[in-house]
């Protein structure tokens, strides 16, 4: 096992004794640029980062005071000379499978364009090694996420001129052809998608739009387990006008009543609480003091007492602030060091919360 170092950083100390009880700030050793974390159903939390030797896997089985070795994600057979790969999401099922999704740089190789596609792997409970890397799409795209659920699902996400998904009812085995989620949909194409499985066991998936030049954040919610229709809602009220991609990363998961979404706007991070129904929830939209650069991840997390923490990336600091159930922040800001894009964290069963620089 790897012996970490528990850092609460000095911005940490200097707050309210409930917001320093409440958030601890991990350094794990050999992980500089951790990229997302999330907990399984029995607790362990599951830890994806990039290294120079591509993207990498650890997890924990005691609240991050120590991790497992690191497992290489990319497999020798998907490695050619200068192909690098990157880390994109990591969604982890009921069952314990971890799985990955992943992009890499052959588009700057000048590879073919059904290489400028999405990757994925998984790891089957106990395996030492990842599942060889696939080509999910075999298209051009970006903005990879992945969710696990319910029934063996996983449903990836990606954004390739529209807002695309494909479907797995078997852990990851095989995925069904990509399809559009609604071809009405005009998705800011140079973003992301952010996706989830609610506790009702629908898809739950977070983009911006672009029509009009109107940077609007949307919450998708897809039952598709009953064939339904993909339904939409906008969840941002501050509007964003502008004629150009702002490349921008978002995120959502899930709560016990709901969801909850954080999303940058001309930079500033903000906000909402959602019911199961995708509905805005009082007192909507919340600015936090948080900003963001492009392309740099923000963090959505809840505990089972309805206290939210909000985590923001920007020029390798990573910023975080706790709100209350009733939105009302909690305390000051914290800071910490951190390299990468990414901003990885999880709630605890206690309430409490990690965070991995």
């Amino acid at each position: 096992m790897i012996v970490l170092t528990l850092c609460f950083v000095w911005p940490l100390a200097i707050h309210a004794a409930e917001t320093s009880e409440r958030v601890s700030v991990i350094q794990v050793p050999g992980a500089s640029k951790v990229f997302k974390a999330q907990s399984g159903a029995d607790g362990t939390i599951h830890l994806l980062f990039d290294s120079d030797d591509g993207p990498q896997y650890i997890k924990s089985k005691d609240s991050g005071l120590t991790f497992s070795a690191p497992i290489t994600i990319v497999d020798a057979a998907a490695r050619k000379p200068g192909l690098k790969f990157s880390a994109w999401d990591l969604a982890v099922g009921p069952d314990g499978r971890v799985h990955v999704a992943m992009g890499n740089n052959a588009w700057k190789l000048k590879l073919p364009q059904d290489e400028w596609a999405l990757y994925y792997a998984n790891l089957t409970p106990g395996a030492k090694a990842f599942s060889p890397v696939r080509n999910l799409n075999r298209k051009s795209s970006e903005g990879f996420s992945l969710a696990a659920g319910p029934r063996d699902a996983v449903t990836a996400s990606f954004l390739s001129g529209k807002l695309y998904a494909m479907s797995s009812r078997d852990s990851g085995q095989t995925f069904s052809p990509f399809t559009e989620i609604n071809p009405a949909w005009n998705p800011c194409d140079c973003c992301t998608t952010s996706a989830t499985y609610g506790h009702d066991g629908k898809l739950a998936v977070l983009y911006r739009e672009e029509t009009g030049n109107d940077r609007d954040i949307y919450l998708t919610l897809w039952d598709q387990s009953h064939g339904a229709q993909p339904t939409r809602t906008r969840v941002s009220t501050t509007g964003w006008r502008v004629n150009a991609c702002p490349m921008t990363y978002f995120t959502v998961t899930p709560t016990d009543t709901g969801y909850v979404a954080a999303w940058p706007t001309k930079t500033q991070i903000y906000f909402a609480r959602l019911d199961k129904d995708g509905a805005v929830l009082p007192p909507g939209e919340i600015k936090t003091p948080g900003t963001s650069g492009m392309r740099t991840g923000v963090l959505a997390l809840s505990a089972t007492d309805g206290t939210t923490l909000i985590g923001w990336k920007n020029k390798d600091v990573l910023g975080w602030q706790l709100y209350d159930a009733k939105g009302q922040p909690q305390g000051n800001p914290g800071s910490a060091k951190s390299a990468g894009n990414g901003a990885a964290g999880v709630a605890l069963p206690n309430g409490k919360f990690v965070l991995f620089p």
